[in-house]
């Protein structure tokens, strides 16, 4: 049997810090700074020209991601919790903005994430929505 991925401690790893991290307008990891790579676990060779959703844990909704893809193509900042899956199979909980980030043109050309641990409250509150919202999809 499995053994259920053990959550890390965030407050110690981020150690003030935030996770840093840009895409393309698909979604394509551009930049991820150093504490995104020790979090995640990944180095950054591995992260530079992934789908972002390489991190996504399984307990996060589809709908979720409609909707901040929806937010942040409009051009609006779109900010929530986010449950991230590392490449050794723990998991960490974080609070995520995401913004677009313009070109010299005032175009869009990508999107900047910046996180922040999420406070323990938050992340019960969410990971009860969020079950919810999985319930829904299937």
């Amino acid at each position: 049997m499995m053994e259920k991925p053990i959550p890390i401690d965030e407050e110690y790893l981020f150690d003030g810090r935030a996770i840093v991290s840009e895409t393309d307008l698909n979604g394509v990891i551009t930049f991820a700074n150093r504490k995104f790579c020790e979090i995640s676990g990944y180095n950054v060779e591995e992260l530079i020209g992934q789908p972002h959703n390489i991190i996504r844990h399984p307990d996060m909704p589809k709908a979720g991601f409609e909707q901040m893809w929806k937010t942040i193509q409009s051009g609006s900042i779109w900010h929530g919790l986010v449950k991230n899956l590392r490449k050794d199979g723990r998991y960490y909980w974080v609070d995520t903005e995401v913004t677009p980030t313009y070109d010299t043109n005032g175009q869009v050309k990508g999107y900047m994430a910046a996180r922040k641990p999420a406070s323990r409250k938050n992340i019960e509150e969410t990971a009860a929505l969020y079950k919810k919202m999985l319930e829904q999809e299937q």
